[in-house]
């Protein structure tokens, strides 16, 4: 278990996390309004949330989440296999939720389109 300042630095990181991700997701939103098919678009806007927003649990300490890009960045790099097939196992649970979201959001796009 961690120290109170620990977990305030945790929240911290979360938050800063969280901001800097609206910011960047708005970014790209406008950089790709060039695109002008819907569903590429949208595809590559719910890409980014996988990458970036996709948690993985941390080995070291319960109940502490980390980016799974991130983690299994590092943990490839060092060689750990185990910890970096963990990360890229959320990332194709991820992957397969945000296709399917992707999915209904063309159904509704094409019966709002009518």
């Amino acid at each position: 278990m961690m120290d109170a300042e620990t977990n305030l630095a945790y929240g911290i990181f979360w938050a800063l996390y969280a901001v800097a991700f609206v910011v960047f997701f708005y970014m790209m939103a406008r950089l790709l309004r060039i695109i002008p098919v819907y569903a590429i678009r949208t595809l590559l806007q719910a890409a980014l949330v996988v990458i970036f927003l996709t948690p993985v649990e941390s080995a070291e300490v319960a109940n502490w989440y980390m980016p799974a890009w991130l983690h299994g960045g590092y943990e490839t790099i060092l060689g750990d296999k185990n910890d970096a097939a963990r990360a890229f196992l959320n990332f194709g649970i991820a992957s397969a939720v945000m296709l399917l979201v992707w999915m209904l959001d063309l159904v509704r796009y094409r019966l709002v389109r009518r």
